[in-house]
C-alpha cells in the first residue's frame, strides 16, 4: 500500500487528442528540482514585466481535444489567464521528461504545442542533464539547440579545444537580456 496520503486520491490527468491519458503521479526528486529551478529563474527574471510564468499544476487549455498541464510556462497574453488555467497557447512551454510522459511531450504533444502556437518548447531531461530548445517556424517546431551539462569527469577526458566549445548559458528567444545557466536549471540534483 502507497504509504504517501497526498497522492492516494490524486489522479493527474490530461487530455491529448480527444482521449483521458493519466499523468505519472509522482514526480522523481531531480524532476521536481528541475521545474523547480526552472520556475524560480523565471519568476525572479519576470518580477514587474508584462509575461506571467506558472508552474507545475496548472491547466493549459489549446483546443477541444487537448488539455495539458505542462511542467512550467509562460504567458504573455494576460487575456488567456482564467481563473481554471490558461486559455490559449503560452509563448514559452516546458515538459521534463519523464520515463512514462517522454514519448507524448515528444511527439503528439510537441506538434499539438507548434500547431496551436507556443513559441518555445524545451523538452529537459534531469537523467541525462540536457536541455533541446524548439523554436517555432510558424507551423511546426525546428530543433534550435541541445544544450548538455557535462560531469566533471566526462570534461576531464575532452581536449582543451571540446572543453572551450561546450556551452555552458543559453537564451531564450523570448528575452535578449536573460542568459540560463545551465548550473542553475540542474542545480541540486543528482
Amino acid at each position: 500500500m502507497d504509504g504517501n496520503l497526498a497522492y492516494q486520491d490524486a489522479i493527474r490527468e490530461e487530455l491529448i487528442g480527444g482521449k483521458i491519458i493519466a499523468m505519472s503521479p509522482r514526480p522523481t526528486v531531480n524532476h521536481n528540482r528541475v521545474a523547480f529551478n526552472i520556475a524560480v529563474l523565471f519568476d525572479l527574471y519576470l518580477k514587474g514585466k508584462k509575461c506571467t510564468p506558472f508552474s507545475d499544476g496548472v491547466d493549459l487549455y489549446l483546443d477541444d481535444d487537448n488539455r495539458f498541464v505542462p511542467d512550467f510556462m509562460i504567458v504573455c497574453e494576460p487575456d488567456k489567464i482564467k481563473p481554471d488555467g490558461i486559455h490559449g497557447a503560452p509563448d514559452l512551454v516546458v515538459e521534463v521528461l519523464s520515463p512514462g510522459t517522454a514519448k507524448n511531450d515528444k511527439t503528439v504533444k510537441k506538434e499539438t504545442y507548434a500547431r496551436c502556437g507556443v513559441r518555445e518548447y524545451w523538452l529537459v531531461s534531469p537523467a541525462d542533464k540536457f536541455v533541446e530548445v524548439y523554436r517555432t517556424n510558424g507551423t511546426e517546431f525546428i530543433l534550435h539547440d541541445i544544450y548538455t551539462l557535462y560531469p566533471d569527469w566526462q570534461l576531464a577526458q575532452m581536449t582543451e579545444a571540446e572543453r572551450a566549445a561546450v556551452v555552458t548559458h543559453f537564451k531564450c528567444s523570448l528575452y535578449d537580456d536573460l542568459e540560463i545557466s545551465l548550473e542553475d536549471i540542474f542545480y541540486r540534483t543528482f
